[in-house]
């Protein structure tokens, strides 16, 4: 049975929280035919994302398929959108027929405002799990790179998207599919200076 992946735009997403996921799905919907993955924001327009780029989105709220799976990235846009009305209504409905529910970054502040995450188990990027904390019923985890609870998936900041992205095609397809992928996109973090030298 195909999978439609929807990958949530607004202006001001980091743009890692989103095309680390994108590279992952793509690179295994390309393995299954009928699988796909689009770009979703409010309006059809150019998105101009945290760090300048632009992205024009494949689908308006309006238009936008059934999905399967929804991310909601991070980024300073968060900060308005958590109080955005459309954007909060079109998730809620959006994600009613999704597998999966996810979040990266700060893009779990979304969630919890759209009432997807209330009660849940989460996590978020480090500098603002306090903010998180102190503002939602959510029990926001720390020093972890993802958290699941049901079928809410939230990650932690920027690259930890991709640990995420890999995690849930183990579910979806399988684990020796996600192992794959991220052979094929040569994902094998070696960071530099992570020790002293």
């Amino acid at each position: 049975m195909s999978k439609t992946i929807g990958i949530v735009l607004f202006d001001d997403a980091e743009e890692l929280d989103w095309a680390g996921p994108w590279e992952v799905f793509t690179a295994t919907a390309s393995a299954f035919p009928g699988d796909r993955v689009v770009t979703i924001a409010q309006e059809s327009r150019p998105i101009r994302c945290a760090k300048g780029l632009r992205v024009l989105p494949d689908h308006s709220f309006a238009d936008a398929p059934r999905l399967d799976v929804v991310l909601v990235p991070g980024g300073i846009g968060t900060l308005r959108e958590v109080d955005n009305p459309v954007m909060l209504s079109w998730l809620r409905e959006a994600a009613k027929p999704c597998q999966w529910v996810t979040s990266v970054c700060t893009g779990a502040h979304v969630l919890w405002a759209a009432g997807l995450a209330r009660g849940k188990r989460v996590t978020t990027h480090w500098t603002f799990v306090e903010t998180l904390r102190e503002k939602t019923d959510a029990t926001v985890l720390e020093n972890t790179r993802y958290v699941r609870d049901g079928n809410v998936v939230t990650s932690a900041g920027v690259s930890a998207g991709i640990d995420m992205a890999l995690w849930l095609v183990g579910q979806m397809y399988s684990v020796e599919t996600a192992r794959l992928i991220q052979k094929g996109i040569e994902y094998n973090p070696a960071p530099p200076y992570a020790a002293e030298v």
